[in-house]
């Protein structure tokens, strides 16, 4: 039901004086301003939900460094602590001058890119709350790596690392499966040549974020090798059991875990790019609510199956305190990708294989002699 305030207004009681009051005041403001349309209250609704959910995406990078401070020997603090910084400044100057271009630039081009050739340093772009959000989102993949590489990474060749990643690397991966001709996308012009005929789906970047992420953090693991005293003894003789180099910090840990969780509420909803219709409006609330399952399952899936199975092993009992925190992560990583689309019912599940692939692959790398320091990669 539609209200013509100005037919309403025109006879003024004590049931609509209030409403009246608002509206004239409204009008005022807007008459001041001027260049009033709906359109334009529609535009600057759904710009401030971009910038209010990329600056939540942003604030994840002080729950990846309370993560990661909490993880590691006291000695190191400092050091990840600048490595994190150095992900949000070098990832901003990257993605800044060629990485945009490279992710979203072409897209007026008809047929299937590689990679874009426009729009760098945001040259004839001026639609600054998309990049931002953007770079928000490059600046969390680049992070991912930051905790795995921990205690053993120069501080140069880390810096250069996160030039690169967000300059190069993830944006060919956005560019394949968010531009409008990446090759991949299910956004593509022609219909009818869709990958797979219906393109990859990946809403809020469960692959093109975190999975690139992991990926980069597995290879960095691999090539840097693991930590002094780690699976090897000073000799270079394997360790019978890995060494454990308990993180200095719970509190810390469980800070970054629930600031990191917050985050995701402007990770996922935020990914509707738009609030200000019915249609999205609706997305961004199913969002939440799939977010939350799938962090809630995959935290007590994980720690109670790694229990079960210590008891089943052992005869004792315990209640991991990082399991249930990474769990939870791979259960918000999890339901990324389809968070918009799936029920809340089928978030559960989701985050509980989440929980259960996380744990699965946490002791493979163990096993493999794989040394990730926070459990960046599963």
């Amino acid at each position: 039901m539609s209200v013509n305030f100005t037919e309403l207004c025109d006879t003024v009681d004590e049931n609509n004086a209030n409403a009246c009051a608002l509206y004239d005041m409204v009008t005022g403001v807007i008459e001041d301003r001027g260049d009033y349309s709906v359109g334009g209250i529609g535009t600057g609704v759904d710009t401030f939900f971009l910038i209010f959910s990329g600056t939540m995406v942003f604030m994840m990078q002080a729950g990846f460094a309370m993560l990661c401070a909490g993880s590691v020997r006291q000695k190191n603090v400092k050091n990840i602590m600048l490595k994190n910084l150095l992900d949000a400044c070098g990832g901003a100057l990257g993605f800044y001058t060629i990485g945009f271009g490279f992710a979203y630039g072409g897209d007026d081009e008809t047929g299937k890119t590689f990679i874009g050739n426009s729009y760098f340093g945001l040259r004839d772009f001026d639609a600054y709350a998309g990049f931002f959000f953007q770079f928000a989102f490059a600046a969390t993949a680049a992070t991912i790596v930051a905790g795995t590489v921990a205690e053993r990474c120069k501080m140069s060749a880390y810096l250069c690392y996160s030039i690169f990643l967000t300059g190069f690397v993830y944006p060919v991966v956005v560019h394949a499966i968010w531009s409008s001709n990446g090759f991949l996308s299910a956004f593509y012009q022609d219909s009818d040549d869709l990958f797979q005929d219906v393109g990859t789906v990946d809403f809020a970047g469960s692959g093109v974020v975190h999975m690139t992420g992991g990926a980069t953090a597995l290879i960095a693991a691999i090539v840097l090798g693991p930590r002094k005293g780690r699976f090897y003894d000073e000799d270079g003789n394997p360790l019978e059991e890995p060494a454990t180099f308990a993180g200095h910090s719970a509190s810390l840990q469980i800070l970054g875990t629930f600031i990191l969780w917050v985050g995701w509420y402007g990770f996922n909803p935020g990914s509707a790019l738009a609030i200000a219709n019915e249609d999205s409006a609706q997305t961004a609330a199913l969002c939440l609510v799939t977010t939350t399952m799938g962090a809630a399952t995959g935290c007590v899936t994980s720690m109670f199956t790694d229990s079960i199975l210590e008891t089943m092993k052992t005869g004792e009992t315990s209640y991991d305190l990082t399991m249930a925190m990474n769990g939870a992560l791979g259960g918000l990583v999890a339901v990324t990708a389809g968070c918009s689309v799936i029920t809340p019912w089928a978030a559960i599940i989701i985050g509980a294989c989440g929980g259960w692939i996380y744990m699965g692959f946490s002791k493979l790398l163990i096993k493999l002699r794989i040394d990730d320091a926070v459990d960046a990669i599963p």
